[in-house]
């Protein structure tokens, strides 16, 4: 990619110092400008996903000894709440709405998202969800407790404010509607002169995927939660078995999104580890269109399985080995982006820092996480497991180090690009093994529990369980430690670190030709793109 340096280095002063009508906080809020936007949308993140660790950390400490620190309805809201916020306001955003939101104009070669306000209204519709769902906990019959699922009947016959956080949660389909349809056109409409499809990052292609998917398939939840809304409030009969309903029917409307947005959770955390195994091996991507392909087919293909988490809900046998195999087929997309990822790391000369050391984190855990995905996928083993801690384990495998990961990585890749400053090396890879460390004392031990036959969800179990509850709960405060660790090197960094220059990494994307940080218009002269983004000689 080519563009005029000596313009870049001339640009005007950062987005930070842009000026508009309003002053103080409120020049934040009411910006429309996307990498303020994406700055506020990842301190809005970051707060709500600190709020879901620390109820995490809560019920693991209750399952050291059920009983003795919270009530079985207690322990209910907590999962619950839990699992909301860590789905809907951190892992389905998270890199879309942040790290997307301020690198995708950037990286096409625009100055701006197609529709900045419209984008400024995604970021208030998500913040109103969000104290929606945190208001439920304290109001009406008090914090849901049915799941993140909302799984009906007890969803409808409840006493808790389930009504309330489904409306938030309502709201935050709705920011996930507007931001996907912002990035689809933004990519259609305003790549620089020579940005060809086959010459955007693999991080666009990514996005592009997770936003099509994000509209196509988010207003089915949004139907769906509505109908437990109405059916709370006029027992109509949509849901509810002794009003001739069908509970089952909820569960095919709401995995035909939930499913799909697995695929939004993990598609940007796969578009950023393709950003950054070029540029820390020193190598030209190995099949960039094999990868861009790849993530359409995951975005396709994570439309078709929704039926592989209903196995054992009464569904034909015929249905059962369709969505198997459709299950199994997904295996094949994916796999192909790690080949192609070591294939780029082949012989390259690797520099092993913090956002690759993450990446290659990314590439381990997800496949543990894939792997027991085909477990759980094959019939006669998800009778089994299904409902176990084995779910669990592989759930937090998928999102938390997958997505997770892939979101750590892309903060240590751009932090510096963000915010002017670099941050401490060290201290950043201190920070990763104690969390790597963690992670998998919390989580690998739940797949032992599940092979044991411990039921999730459960408050009471019995004592041949205590050992490795006990086990996975220290690896919890192995994980916190890490995370703030990382989190106090990013604070820290933030008023202390090292002046960032303009391409640390010696990155090859346009975001590495413009001032660390980047000016308020992004470009001062529109760059002209002459081949591809990751042409290393």
């Amino acid at each position: 990619m080519v563009m005029d340096n000596e313009a870049a280095m001339k640009a005007p002063v950062s987005f930070y110092g842009e000026e508009g009508r309003f002053k103080g906080i409120f020049s934040w809020i009411f910006s429309t400008n996307h990498k303020r936007i994406g700055i506020m949308y990842l301190v809005a993140i970051l707060t709500f996903f600190s709020i879901g660790v620390i109820l995490g950390i809560l019920m693991r400490i209750n399952l050291i000894s059920p009983g003795k620190f919270i009530s079985e309805r207690t322990y209910n809201s907590l999962f619950t709440i839990h699992g909301v916020i860590q789905i809907f306001l951190f892992i389905i955003p998270g890199i879309p709405a942040s790290l997307g939101n301020f690198f995708l104009p950037i990286l096409i070669g625009s100055r701006d998202v197609a529709f900045p306000r419209i984008n400024l209204m995604s970021w208030w519709f998500y913040m109103i969800g969000g104290a929606i769902v945190i208001l439920s906990i304290f109001t009406g019959g008090g914090a849901p407790d049915t799941g993140w699922t909302f799984y009906a009947p007890y969803s409808i016959r409840t006493t808790a404010n389930v009504s309330l956080a489904l409306v938030g949660v309502i709201f935050l389909g709705f920011s996930s509607i507007f931001t996907g349809l912002n990035f689809i056109t933004t990519i259609h409409r305003l790549r620089a002169p020579g940005m060809t499809f086959f010459r955007m990052p693999l991080f666009c292609w990514s996005l592009y995927a997770t936003a099509w998917t994000q509209v196509l398939a988010t207003p089915v939840l949004a139907i769906t939660l509505l109908l437990i809304i109405l059916e709370r409030a006029f027992a109509i009969g949509f849901f509810e078995p002794t009003l001739g309903g069908d509970p089952i029917l909820y569960e095919h409307m709401f995995w035909i999104y939930s499913h799909p947005a697995v695929y939004i959770m993990i598609l940007p955390a796969m578009g950023i580890v393709t950003e950054i195994f070029p540029v820390f091996a020193k190598r030209t991507i190995f099949g960039y269109k094999a990868i861009a392909f790849s993530s359409l087919s995951i975005a396709f293909f994570g439309y078709l399985v929704w039926g592989h988490h209903m196995f054992t809900s009464g569904m034909s046998d015929t249905a059962r080995v369709i969505f198997s195999l459709i299950t199994f087929m997904v295996a094949v997309p994916t796999g192909v982006k790690v080949f192609n990822w070591i294939a780029t790391l082949y012989k390259g000369s690797i520099q092993l820092d913090s956002p690759l050391i993450y990446s290659l984190t990314f590439i381990f855990l997800f496949s543990i996480a894939g792997l027991s995905g085909l477990i759980i996928g094959t019939l006669s083993l998800n009778l089994y497991l299904h409902g176990t801690y084995f779910i669990v384990g592989h759930f937090h495998y998928t999102m938390f180090g997958g997505a997770g990961f892939g979101f750590f990585a892309g903060l240590h890749y751009w932090y510096p690009k963000m915010t002017g400053r670099m941050y401490n090396e060290k201290t950043a890879k201190i920070a990763w093994l104690t969390i790597f460390i963690g992670f998998n004392i919390l989580y690998f031990t739940m797949f032992i529990l599940g092979l044991e036959g411990m039921p999730r969800r459960y408050f009471q179990y019995q004592p041949q369980f205590r050992t490795n509850h006990i086990i996975s709960t220290v690896g919890s405060w192995i994980l916190a430690a890490g995370l703030i660790l990382m989190f106090g090197n990013f604070i820290r960094s933030l008023f202390r670190g090292e002046k960032a220059p303009m391409n640390p990494w010696g990155g090859k994307t346009l975001e590495w030709t413009i001032p660390s940080p980047p000016p308020a218009e992004n470009f001062e002269k529109i760059p002209v793109i002459e081949h591809g983004p990751y042409k290393y000689e």
